[in-house]
């Protein structure tokens, strides 16, 4: 008598390698050689944290900042915004709105020199086209008056 078979293994996804910062790695796996976590595509620098205001762009993300600066001769703060263009992965699935951290790498074109490392959930406000506008309450059902 022959031993039983046995059930073929099934083969896991690859593990995502550890970037050095303190973020969860992506569920899925992706074959993009600009990943950090499935490539080979060094973080180091700064890490900052934004708002996805565009995704129009093939694996890239556009990311704002809003800061706060003190003008002393009026005595307030005035809002300012800083944009970066961001790597998108495609095995963290950004959506247009959320929060997300990104870190600084070496250049990958003329004008992203960062990738997006970890999604951080809905922002506060969402993004529509350019503008910015509040999220909606959800409506209370209306009362019928009956006389």
């Amino acid at each position: 008598m022959s031993p039983a078979r046995a059930a073929p293994k099934k083969k896991a996804a690859p593990r995502a390698r550890d970037i050095g910062l303190d973020v969860r790695g992506p569920k899925e796996a992706c074959d993009d050689r600009h990943c950090p976590f499935h490539g080979r595509l060094p973080v180091r620098g700064q890490v900052l944290e934004g708002t996805v205001v565009s995704l129009s762009m093939e694996k890239t993300a556009v990311v704002e900042r809003t800061l706060l600066h003190f003008v002393h001769k009026y005595e307030r703060y005035e809002k300012r915004r800083r944009r970066y263009l961001a790597h998108n992965p495609p095995c963290l699935k950004v959506p247009l709105g959320h929060q997300v951290r990104i870190a600084e790498t070496r250049p990958l074109s003329k004008l992203v020199s960062f990738c997006i490392v970890e999604d951080l959930g809905e922002a506060a406000l969402r993004v529509r086209g350019e503008e910015r506008a509040p999220v909606p309450a959800p409506a209370a059902p209306a009362a019928e008056e009956s006389a």
